[in-house]
């Protein structure tokens, strides 16, 4: 047992060790008082009870017509025997009827003066008294009832009181010993207590230190079975976790600073680089348009076949400025979230065969064999318009880089959650190197054979941002003979 607990000044465990003590002495002394003022007037009232339960039981077998039969004399014993009491019934001139007591011509002498003489009254009812009498014979005292049966008989139940006193005294001391003894023990259980319940605090107090020094490692550990102060650890953690954010977040601050002025100075050169990439792809069709309307108004070519070629390439290059103010406009409103997304479940398979229908004019121009491998029709969850644009996209991009075989092949893996599209082209492998930047806008590979099929290096951005919107992937891959383009759909 810590002794430190009783001795040490203000502390919870003493407060918490004398409480259970000062509790377990006023308990003792309550039941001490309780013992020696009541414990009699208990007991008699019980034997009063005792009484008047045999009395009833005597008066129902009375009733029942078996009280003075062989067959009820060995229940009667019982009865006497379990209670501790003794019964007599007799007639009104002194005949017995049944008892349990032994020479009865001495007990009827002796109940005679008991009944009659000068004792106690303690309760009288309609057709029985309880008294309380001593018997100078046996020099003790007896709690006598007696009264009429149904049968008009005469019934004496009697029963020995034991000494009130010495049984206080005994029971008095038996309390003492038992005190002293509990005493004990509450001191033993206010050190085992006390300790189980500072513990924690005592833990707590160690991790505030710990904080308090900026060390944010020790964490209280909660119980099995959680109570307040459990809680209130739980919640010190939380706190040390919030502090050491805090503070690391204070000395990072610096180098977010940094790092912020770094990004704004990376967003400011994209912006630049994407303004040059715009004015470089606008500026080639620019001056296309202006160099064949200055040639058309100063009537370079008189004939009418010159002039319509120089409308012609006029005509072409401002479609082609015109396709790139949309990609650019659509890339923008999809990265910036303005495109809405619409979901559903629709037939992929079926859009697949629309696309490859509708360039089947530049599938024929350029002698170039295309095929979808599909054993069945497959379904996705995705956005039609979107989904469309992307595949467009890759059907679009192998046209214009297949070559060798002249072959495309489309077509679709599926997993327990995704449907994966793969576009595949005959042709030349994609530069290792240049194959993270594909994705990227205005990247070209070859910015001759782009500019050659009037490509702005934005279609495959478009389908990255598209992906992305949706929550999926994208990728590239070369293989033997050609490239390979594939995006994924939830199934």
């Amino acid at each position: 047992m810590d002794i430190n607990i009783f001795t040490k000044k203000g502390s919870i465990s003493r407060q918490i060790a004398l409480a259970i003590i000062i509790m377990t002495i006023f308990t003792i002394v309550f039941i001490y008082v309780l013992d020696t003022q009541l414990l009699g007037i208990f007991y008699t009232m019980n034997k009063q009870e005792t009484l008047y339960d045999a009395f009833v039981t005597i008066c129902d077998a009375n009733e029942r017509d078996v009280l003075y039969t062989d067959d009820y004399q060995v229940e009667f014993e019982k009865l006497c025997s379990n209670k501790n009491i003794q019964i007599m019934v007799m007639t009104a001139d002194g005949e017995i009827q049944i008892s349990s007591l032994g020479e009865n011509d001495i007990i009827r002498t002796q109940l005679h003066h008991l009944l009659f003489g000068n004792n106690s009254m303690i309760y009288s009812g309609e057709n029985y008294s309880i008294e309380k009498a001593h018997d100078d014979r046996m020099n003790g005292d007896y709690l006598i009832l007696w009264g009429t049966i149904p049968d008009n008989n005469i019934i004496v139940i009697r029963t020995a009181v034991a000494s009130i006193n010495d049984s206080v005294r005994l029971s008095n001391r038996f309390l003492l010993i038992a005190g002293t003894l509990s005493v004990v023990l509450a001191m033993l259980i206010a050190s085992i207590l006390s300790g189980l319940i500072t513990r924690p605090i005592k833990e707590l107090t160690n991790i505030s230190e710990k904080m308090e020094q900026l060390d944010f490692e020790a964490k209280y550990r909660v119980r099995e079975h959680p109570n307040e102060i459990d809680v209130l650890g739980e919640r010190m953690n939380h706190l040390s976790e919030t502090l050491e954010d805090t503070i690391g977040a204070l000395r990072s601050a610096n180098s977010d600073l940094e790092r912020d002025l770094k990004v704004r100075t990376e967003n400011e050169n994209m912006r630049r680089e994407f303004l040059a990439n715009v004015s470089h792809e606008l500026k080639t069709p620019l001056a296309l348009i202006k160099g064949y309307a200055e040639g058309l108004s100063e009537s370079v070519n008189e004939d009418e076949e010159s002039r319509r070629f120089y409308c012609d390439v006029i005509t072409d290059e401002a479609d082609r400025m015109n396709l790139i103010v949309m990609q650019l406009l659509s890339l923008n409103q999809i990265e910036f979230g303005q495109q809405a997304i619409h979901q559903e479940r629709f037939n992929i398979s079926e859009m697949i065969r629309g696309v490859i229908d509708k360039n089947m004019i530049l599938l024929k121009q350029g002698d170039i064999k295309a095929r979808f491998e599909s054993e069945k029709d497959y379904y996705v969850w995705s956005d039609i318009m979107l989904t469309e644009q992307v595949i467009s996209n890759y059907f679009s991009n192998a046209i214009h880089h297949v070559s060798n075989e002249n072959e495309i092949v489309v077509r679709i893996e599926e997993n327990d959650k995704d449907i994966k599209i793969c576009v595949f082209n005959t042709g030349e492998n994609i530069p290792e190197e240049s194959i993270p930047h594909l994705f990227e806008k205005f990247y070209k590979v070859d910015a001759a054979r782009t500019r050659e099929y009037g490509g702005s290096g934005i279609g495959l951005s478009i389908v990255k941002a598209v992906v992305d919107s949706l929550g999926k992937e994208c990728g590239v891959q070369n293989r033997t003979n050609g490239v390979e383009f594939w995006v994924t759909f939830d199934k």
